[in-house]
């Protein structure tokens, strides 16, 4: 297993207080390793990001909501992220990993399904989980019995690499860390243009998450600007905003999340804008208002 970079352990408010009811969309929870078992294979483990840990985050930023996705680190098995919702209370919901409907019963869905799991996320092929196409239409099958939601992690080279078996579906899909584009190729980049060319259609959202990593120029990341920018002018009911903390296969020091909100702060445009990435839009997608 790879040795990547901790998470920042002093991290600070951003400049500007966040709305009331803000969510955190996407962070991970992992650890402690005596409770929880990596699985074996796994590309990544990061034992102090606890959820204790993850909510003292929360507080520190002003976020009220959030949402645990799944970590690769224990593929089919989702204890972590159910004790991690418990703690978290009704403000949270969660993610699966697409694994768990290849390797788990109707009665393990159910009890993801109570505890507030909404939503399946399909990681990047070298995080080490893929599926034959057999069982990918079966949990297609059974994630649109649930009622729940796609999550499409991009390949590190974007999201046009591995959208094709997610471009046609009927129901809805949330793209992460903004299709992954290149920002230094402006609105030629495929992954932005696809991105934008799928917002198009209704029941496709995305997230504004992994700035740091998409960014070519360093902090502050104002070359991701413009790809902001594009995806609010194409669907902004449908963008959402995640920290990604604990930030997991980090080569580089992960970010203070203070300065990550400073720049989403700089990329939206007013109030109303920052209310509707970080309180409407996700209330409406997970379902914090039903």
């Amino acid at each position: 297993m790879a040795t990547y970079l901790p998470f920042n352990p002093h991290p600070r408010p951003p400049t500007r207080p966040l709305p009331p009811l803000a969510c955190d969309s996407q962070f991970h929870v992992l650890g402690p390793a005596d409770r929880y078992p990596v699985r074996p294979g796994a590309v990544y483990e990061m034992p102090t990001a606890t959820i204790e840990t993850a909510l003292k985050l929360h507080a520190t930023l002003g976020i009220a909501r959030g949402v645990i996705v799944h970590p690769t680190t224990y593929g089919a098995d989702h204890a972590v992220t159910l004790d991690g919702l418990a703690v978290a209370g009704p403000n949270y919901r969660g993610c699966a990993n697409a694994a768990v409907f290849a390797e788990k019963d109707d009665g393990y869905l159910e009890r993801l399904h109570a505890a507030g799991v909404r939503g399946a996320r399909f990681t990047r092929a070298g995080l080490g989980i893929s599926f034959d196409q057999a069982s990918f239409s079966r949990t297609l099958a059974r994630i649109r019995e649930l009622g729940w939601y796609v999550k499409v992690q991009p390949e590190v080279e974007g999201v046009a690499g591995n959208i094709e078996p997610f471009e046609r579906l009927d129901i809805p899909v949330l793209l992460d860390h903004m299709g992954r584009p290149n920002p230094e190729n402006g609105e030629s980049d495929a992954s932005l243009a696809k991105v934008v060319d799928l917002l198009k259609r209704g029941n496709v959202w995305v997230m504004l998450s992994l700035t740091e990593k998409i960014s070519r120029r360093g902090a502050p990341w104002d070359d991701v600007i413009p790809v902001v920018r594009r995806l609010m002018e194409t669907a902004p009911d449908r963008v959402v905003w995640g920290s990604d903390w604990p930030h997991p296969v980090s080569t580089k020091q992960p970010p203070n999340e203070g300065e990550l909100l400073d720049f989403i702060d700089r990329a939206l445009d007013g109030e109303a804008e920052r209310q509707a990435v970080l309180v409407d839009n996700p209330a409406h997608f997970f379902g914090f208002n039903t």
